[in-house]
């Protein structure tokens, strides 16, 4: 049932998801404004009420406002989403500082690394919004089944236990169930690193590997995962979550998935220039692998999936000698954080 609040939610960034999050907003009563750069886009959600670039064929109801200035769009704003690519958060923050109310809620969407200095987005949050109270939204949630409101969970990471459970009221609908975790760094980790394994299942995937070859790369995956966020700070049970397993899940086994369809695409052949540009939307993995496996290298942390895509997507490696490096590799524990001190 549909509760009318009428606080303003502004969602920063007008891709899938961020139309998503402004759906399901106003369709549980807020003033939901979406901040678009592209005019075209802009008269599209406003004039026809769909998203005819990143949302065709989704009508949008009609309390989802899309503006292109920034300072309508923040005007008076209770609650903020962030959902840009990684690489515009730098650009866009420092332009919208001064238009952030103190104590303003703001959660970041965004599932990617900022270069300089390996930051995540809440970071980058916390450094430019100094005044704001952050949170991290991040789960196995695709833009697309969740506008044609496929059953979807979600985690609301944050410290600030206030904060978690008014995003929860604000999201959580009849088909969109959000859950808390205080393990905010663990659950962005989780979301910025799964993308890497995307791109990896995705490669696996066109090149015809079994199901026993694909099980055992996205456990692999997650174990890795885990093993970097935890050298981090995180928090390893987190990734037994929705952050974690249950987005790692989705994301590495769905064609609906950026970063596995252009993993698929460069099974198939395709330069990783080619892909991206096939694609036509952001995938953060492409990114995040050259971040991360120079991260792990530097803190000394086990990773070959992520060093072995690395060197497929930025040094040419042909992938069948990646893969044979990948089998004679070291032998870990199955469960390591499991496993008792001998």
């Amino acid at each position: 049932m549909t509760t009318v609040s009428h606080e303003v939610a502004v969602v920063l960034g007008g891709g899938s998801f961020g139309t998503a999050m402004a759906t399901i907003l106003a369709e549980n009563g807020h003033q939901a404004r979406l901040w678009v750069r592209d005019p075209e886009t802009v008269a599209a959600i406003n004039e026809q009420r769909e998203n005819t670039r990143y949302l065709p064929g989704t009508a949008l109801p009609e309390g989802v406002v899309a503006t292109e200035s920034l300072e309508k769009a923040l005007d008076g704003a209770g609650l903020v989403f962030v959902a840009l690519p990684s690489k515009a958060f730098a650009d866009v923050l420092p332009q919208a500082r001064s238009l952030i109310a103190e104590g303003t809620v703001v959660v970041s969407c965004t599932k990617g690394v900022h270069a300089d200095g390996f930051l995540l987005m809440s970071q980058l949050l916390q450094r430019e919004w100094p005044q704001a109270r952050i949170g991290v939204l991040s789960g196995p949630n695709l833009a697309r089944e969740v506008v044609e409101k496929r059953f979807s969970g979600t985690v609301i990471a944050s410290p600030d236990q206030a904060l978690c459970e008014r995003i929860q009221k604000a999201l959580t609908c009849s088909y969109f169930r959000v859950y808390d975790n205080a393990d905010m760094f663990g659950v962005e980790l989780a979301g910025a690193l799964k993308n890497i394994y995307a791109i990896a299942t995705g490669m696996a995937a066109a090149i015809g590997v079994g199901e026993n070859s694909s099980a055992f790369l996205i456990t692999r995956s997650l174990a890795e995962m885990s093993r970097f966020a935890v050298k981090l700070g995180a928090n390893p049970l987190t990734f037994l979550g929705l952050a974690g397993v249950g987005d790692l899940i989705v994301t590495c086994s769905s064609s609906l998935s950026r970063n596995y369809r252009v993993g698929y695409a460069i099974g198939q052949g395709k330069s990783v220039e080619q892909a991206v540009e096939e694609l036509g939307q952001t995938a953060e993995g492409v990114n995040t692998v050259q971040l991360v496996t120079a991260k792990a290298e530097e803190l000394g942390v086990y990773m070959p999936i992520a060093a072995g895509l690395y060197e497929i997507l930025f040094s040419g490696k042909p992938m069948q000698s990646v893969i044979v490096g990948l089998m004679g590799g070291e032998h870990n524990h199955d469960v390591e954080f499991a496993v008792q001190e001998r």
